[in-house]
């Protein structure tokens, strides 16, 4: 079998195989010894069919299987054994239609698109910007609330204010007979959608009686309106008019002491004080923004890297009708548009190949692995299930990845990470810390 490459220029190629009848007629003889073997054909014992019947009913499919499949192995093994790096897939320029009857020789075109050669140098001569954001006093001290409050306690207040619970009883106006009632119901103000019947329960005290819309206070949500007066979703569809809550008791958060008991519930048995505390506190809110940072210094890196190296030229014109024949969505209408739209995606996933190809970046399944029990472990936690045994947290992320669209997922993230941790490696990187607001702006201007 004979193969041949031709480049049309930089980007563009042909490669054409030329079969003759030797390359294949083994193959098929053989095949359809095979089919003799274990054919049942009525009339005939199993293995005992005529030559010529098998040939009849089956050489013509098995001759253009074989071929197909030889044609198809010339292709991969030429491409693989001189290192062609192509884009895509083999193009055949031609459906070929085997006439079997009348032929035995047949050649295959197919168009090729080469990738384009980059010769990327990373090194520590290179240098990288890295920016965290500042741990603030304000930071800390929003922490500190939200965890003295969660270990906090609801206890009776005398005043209304901020997230306090109201209890009390409920009436309708505007009705002689019919109209609903309910005792002990709980009503939380800061949760209304109106600010004005919000205001309402400012300052509202044990023994205060409010007049008040809870159609209007949550815009007509009948499931909060049913919660909050005890009664069924299709009952609140209806109740559009005000109610009279007379307060028989409000209760509010008292926040957790700041003790011993407190720093250990929050951080652990070695945080027993003040100082170990805030110091955890701010070690936690940086941990929370590094993946902040991490995604501008992709953001930057990858801008960086393209302006430098993202000047190459691609097979266009392949790529176009590759993409047309692979989504049916695309057609020769559209494809102009859609390409524009996707020639910097395709750039950089040619670039940052090249990149991983230099820097040696690999993924592991102990990568995968890790990346799954951290998910697994945010996504419990986000149901208020922290802590969980490494066991259980190990057998889901075995369920993530045996799922393919997850584990897919999963190695597509994996491999950026290692990616860009691997370039952070190559280059130097100058770290500098800058107020939140400064970190909006750049990012704002690396998103461009």
């Amino acid at each position: 079998m004979n193969v041949n490459l031709q480049k049309t220029n930089a980007v563009d190629g042909k490669l054409t195989v030329e079969v003759v009848e030797s390359d294949y007629k083994e193959k098929v003889a053989a095949e359809l010894k095979k089919i003799r073997r274990d054919a049942n054909i009525p009339g005939f014992r199993k293995g005992q069919v005529p030559m010529s019947i098998i040939e009849k009913r089956f050489k013509k499919q098995v001759t253009s299987d074989v071929i197909n499949q030889e044609v198809y192995e010339a292709v991969i093994n030429y491409l693989r054994e001189n290192k062609v790096d192509i884009l895509g897939e083999p193009l055949p320029v031609n459906v070929t239609e085997l006439d079997l009857d009348n032929k035995t020789d047949y050649t295959f075109e197919y168009e090729l698109g080469f990738s384009p050669e980059i010769n990327v140098e990373l090194n520590k001569e290179i240098h990288l910007p890295y920016y965290r954001i500042e741990v603030t006093d304000e930071m800390v001290k929003e922490q500190d609330q939200a965890l003295s409050g969660r270990y906090g306690s609801q206890e009776p207040i005398e005043t209304y204010e901020g997230r306090a619970l109201i209890k009390g009883n409920i009436k309708e106006l505007g009705k002689e007979e019919g109209y609903v009632q309910a005792e002990g119901v709980i009503v939380a103000p800061w949760t209304f959608k109106n600010e004005e019947e919000a205001k309402k329960f400012e300052g509202a005290k044990a023994g205060s009686v409010i007049v008040y819309n809870p159609w209007t206070a949550t815009e007509g949500n009948a499931a909060e309106i049913a919660a909050m007066l005890n009664v069924s979703k299709e009952e609140a569809e209806n109740l559009k008019g005000d109610f009279e809550l007379t307060i028989t008791e409000i209760t509010g958060l008292k926040p957790a002491e700041h003790n011993e008991e407190f720093f250990k519930q929050c951080f652990g048995a070695d945080c027993t004080t003040e100082e170990q505390y805030l110091e955890n506190i701010k070690k936690s809110i940086a941990a929370q923004l590094l993946p902040n940072s991490a995604a501008l210094f992709e953001r930057q890196t990858r801008k960086s890297l393209m302006e430098k190296y993202g000047n190459f030229e691609l097979p266009v014109e392949f790529l176009k009708k590759w993409l047309v024949r692979r989504n049916n969505e695309l057609t020769e209408e559209n494809i102009n548009e859609e390409f524009a739209k996707s020639e910097p995606f395709m750039k950089w996933e040619i670039l940052s190949g090249k990149i991983g190809q230099q820097l040696e970046v690999k993924v592991t399944e102990e990568d995968l692995m890790n990346f799954a029990v951290h998910a697994a472990a945010r996504q419990f936690a986000q149901y208020g299930m922290a802590n969980l045994d490494e066991a259980i947290l190990k057998n889901y992320a075995e369920s993530l990845l045996k799922d393919e669209n997850n584990r897919r997922y999963i190695i597509e993230q994996v491999s950026n990470a290692n990616l860009f941790e691997a370039i952070g490696n190559a280059v130097t990187i100058d770290e500098k810390t800058v107020s939140l607001d400064e970190f909006k702006t750049l990012l704002e201007e690396a998103s461009k």
